[in-house]
């Protein structure tokens, strides 16, 4: 961040890498939130707002390092804007919960232990959800995070969150490319024979009186069908009652480590909508949803390798010491024929694609930066 001669009226800040192929005015959003639209038009038509020297448009494309022209007049409402506190959106609480969430965090993601009970997404009667928390929260990332995968209301563990909407567009394909590697720790009722195996049934979706769920698919369903696949392993169990087991899902439906467990009959213990009674226990175990997404291991947007794992919730832990499990054998080893065989070939493919579209964007960014606006005379 540098100024030029009228060093008390005007700064020019310096584009991020990140922020590559942002419009200049989705740019001014995250940078000077309080500008508004009309405001910001006003100072690109009178040149006290510009690019490498030269006038723009607000939709010109940014390209990383380009220099954007910032005059007192958009830098001071910020400055008077934030006294007081933070920003309306979200509370004092809501941003120690998420502080108090975060397991990793770096410029590019933010990886949340997500607790139990709190949806990660709004819908339908759901007011509060982390990722409309996060949009209150612009602030502190410097954009809006971003999700990039989904976890059940009552499931805990480990969530990914990208913090700028380059690394959404990168983290997105790899769980596309099924190159994530997922880990989840689950308490199910009986114990799964073989004791360690791949379930492969698609699965659809049935509106029912407790709300959409997957159920296998049926004959003639192809074209609703979605290929499902998950490995299950057990790390320990009580006689025949139950098992705690470790599952990979390969692909990531909706509810599929739910419906995959209890369509080999071993419903996840504390699942009411898929196991009905039979996925509770009588004594001091929990009725709480026991699944939990303990590591993920993913390639990071800048190429280092992520490999965290989150604590069990509360109630999780609690019943692994009242069963009598213990805790630290839960780590399995990320064995090979629990990796899908073919991730490696995908996650080459999807490397070389994310290289084409860089160097098509940055053609587009330069193209777009280049943009003049007409001349209205001297400034």
């Amino acid at each position: 961040m540098t100024t030029d001669r009228l060093s008390e009226r005007v700064e020019t800040i310096e584009v991020a890498e990140r922020e590559a192929g942002m419009r200049l005015d989705r740019w001014f959003r995250v940078h000077f939130p309080e500008i508004k639209h009309g405001y910001l038009q006003k100072l690109l038509r009178s040149g006290q707002v510009r690019v490498d020297a030269k006038r723009v448009e607000a939709n010109a494309r940014l390209e990383a390092g380009a220099k954007v022209r910032v005059p007192k007049a958009a830098r001071t409402p910020r400055e008077t804007a934030g006294e007081g506190g933070p920003k309306a959106g979200a509370s004092a609480a809501d941003r120690a919960l998420i502080e108090s969430l975060i397991l990793f965090e770096d410029d590019d993601v933010l990886v949340l232990n997500k607790p139990f009970g709190i949806a990660v997404q709004g819908g339908t009667g759901t007011k509060r959800h982390l990722d409309g928390i996060l949009a209150g929260m612009e602030d502190r990332f410097g954009d809006r995070p971003r999700l990039v995968h989904r976890l059940d209301r009552d499931t805990t563990g480990v969530l990914l969150v990208a913090k700028h909407r380059s690394a959404a567009a990168k983290l997105g394909r790899i769980f596309q490319t099924r190159s994530a590697a997922k880990t989840y720790w689950a308490l199910v009722r009986g114990v799964p024979k073989p004791p360690q195996g791949k379930v492969e049934v698609p699965l659809v979706k049935a509106s029912g009186p407790d709300g959409d769920r997957m159920r296998k698919a049926r004959p003639g369903e192809q074209k609703e069908a979605m290929h499902a696949t998950t490995h299950y392993a057990v790390i320990d169990r009580v006689a025949h009652k139950m098992s705690w087991v470790s599952l990979k899902p390969v692909t990531g439906r909706q509810h599929q480590l739910r419906a995959h467990m209890e369509l080999i009959g071993h419903p996840i213990v504390g699942d009411a909508k898929y196991g009905g009674k039979e996925a509770f226990l009588s004594g001091s175990v929990s009725r709480k949803l026991h699944l939990h997404a303990r590591r993920l291991v993913i390639e990071l947007p800048g190429g280092k390798m992520l490999d965290v794992k989150a604590e069990p919730a509360p109630h999780f832990a609690e019943s692994l010491a009242t069963i009598g499990f213990d805790a630290s054998a839960g780590d399995l080893p990320l064995e090979e024929e629990l990796v899908d065989p073919g991730a490696e070939d995908r996650r080459a493919r999807h490397k070389a694609r994310d290289a084409r579209r860089e160097r098509r964007d940055s053609h587009r960014s330069r193209r777009g930066s280049g943009r003049t606006a007409p001349k209205r005379g001297k400034t």
